[in-house]
């Protein structure tokens, strides 16, 4: 029997298969940040996005070049629920799999996972880290494709596009729930 699990499951699911202290922290900080934007777009199911957020990268350490691919059969074997599923490979979509975002949680997903990594990446260049960090300092690192490379900047310009949001709405939405 399929179930959707609590974030502290999802928490422990994730430890199970991920050793990494920047994997786990890139799991919480995306766990949180979903559970934030949940609060104002969905606040029946903060739980759900944020146990969804906590899930996105299972695979990851164990398997990055099947990312999103692995996930799939790593969380069937243990029965979570197929919307569950959808929406954590969903993040992967056109990068490592095939997969399209469809619900808006999904969008937000795909669109604050990258965003995440370029802001901590940021707050660590300024010595008070991201509680007075502005929009325009992360415009500012977002384009020096130099910095935090591994950070697609396509990617996270498509995440706001699916969410219907431009790239400062989408980076201040962000910001706000990583303060949070």
């Amino acid at each position: 029997m399929s179930y959707i699990p609590t974030v502290d499951q999802a928490r422990e699911l994730v430890a199970e298969f991920n050793k990494e202290p920047f994997h786990l922290q890139h799991a919480e900080t995306v766990s949180k940040v979903m559970g934030e934007l949940a609060k104002e777009f969905d606040p029946e199911r903060v739980d759900y996005w944020a146990a969804v957020g906590m899930l996105h990268d299972i695979d990851f350490e164990l398997y990055p070049e099947q990312h999103c691919v692995k996930a799939q059969e790593m969380l069937r074997d243990k029965d979570i629920d197929e919307s569950v599923i959808h929406a954590v490979i969903s993040h992967g979509y056109g990068i490592c799999i095939d997969v399209e975002p469809e619900l808006f949680m999904e969008k937000v997903l795909f669109a604050t996972d990258e965003l995440t990594g370029l802001i901590g990446a940021v707050a660590l260049m300024r010595p008070t880290g991201i509680s007075d960090m502005e929009v325009k300092s992360v415009k500012k690192k977002f384009k020096d494709k130099k910095f935090a490379a591994g950070c697609s900047r396509d990617v996270i310009l498509r995440g706001a596009e699916m969410c219907g949001w431009d790239l400062d709405t989408l980076i201040q939405k962000t910001l706000d729930a990583m303060r949070a």
